[in-house]
């Protein structure tokens, strides 16, 4: 259990936690993790670091156990913004091999610096769906969140508008059902070839939730993923961004019996409440 640099007794934020503590530490100035279910962006929020996903087909994914699935990217989490155009430069490129994505076209990456960008915020429009912005246990998180999309608009001139995404509950479930699968699929042979006391008791927990998945459930998915991606482009029609919290809430207390490994659904759940789309939907969300 990766402790969170800013405070040990609580938690780092996962799955790539151990990346998120080593550059929130500053050992490291960028470092690699991956993102299926905000495995970027959840733990550095909570380390208060940049965690950027990218665009689903961006980033080669050779050598990622699970490199052959529809929600996951290899991502990078920095320090500061600039470090994360850096190292996504680095990054960026698919293999030829991979028959998954189409060949993205070439990178284009903004000169922070430069004046002429100055006012590029002022024609960007920020769609904000209030009801599900503020639905968080502690409205600490919500109200934060609320100043700094204030200040940004103050700032640079952007404006707000007000957006509706339906079906969010059936989104998550979607979601889970792509990655549980997925994650299953490319576990299980290792899993049966006796690999299996090399897994935490929590992730053997999660195999066996995946596992109960059938091919109509992940077919009802993929019409679920493709409805609400019909939903987000018409939102895209009037707006550029999509702004919400990174998580539903502050990095939680890391309880003692934890510290063996755990599967606590109802924690995850809050943390991961905001990301989904950014997965399911391939599009970047940082």
């Amino acid at each position: 259990t990766v402790r969170n640099p800013h405070s040990v007794d609580r938690y780092t934020g996962g799955s790539s936690s151990g990346p998120a503590a080593l550059v929130s530490s500053g050992l490291c100035s960028g470092a690699i993790g991956t993102d299926g279910g905000g495995s970027v962006r959840i733990p550095s929020s909570l380390c208060g670091i940049v965690g950027l996903k990218t665009t689903f087909g961006r980033t080669d994914m050779t050598g990622v156990v699970c490199d052959a699935g529809t929600v996951e990217v290899a991502s990078p989490l920095t320090s500061s913004v600039e470090d994360s155009v850096l190292l996504y430069s680095a990054l960026a490129g698919s293999r030829p091999m991979d028959k998954l994505t189409l060949r993205p076209s070439l990178l284009c990456v903004p000169n922070l610096v430069s004046s002429e960008n100055s006012k590029i915020l002022q024609s960007v429009k920020v769609g904000k769906y209030t009801e599900w912005f503020h639905d968080v246990p502690d409205n600490e998180v919500s109200n934060t969140c609320e100043d700094a999309l204030n200040l940004l608009c103050s700032t640079f001139g952007c404006q707000i508008e007000e957006i509706i995404l339906p079906e969010l509950e059936e989104m998550r479930t979607a979601h889970l059902v792509s990655i549980g699968s997925e994650a299953f699929s490319d576990m299980n042979a290792h899993y049966q070839a006796g690999r299996r006391t090399e897994m935490t008791l929590d992730t053997r927990a999660s195999l066996a939730l995946f596992k109960s998945f059938t091919s109509a459930d992940y077919v009802a998915a993929q019409c679920l993923r493709r409805r609400i991606m019909y939903y987000h482009m018409e939102a895209f029609k009037k707006v550029d961004v999509i702004a919400t919290p990174t998580t539903g809430m502050t990095a939680p207390k890391i309880p003692p019996s934890a510290l063996k490994g755990e599967s606590d659904y109802v924690v995850s759940a809050k943390l991961m409440q905001f990301i989904f789309a950014g997965n399911l939907l391939g599009l970047p969300a940082i």
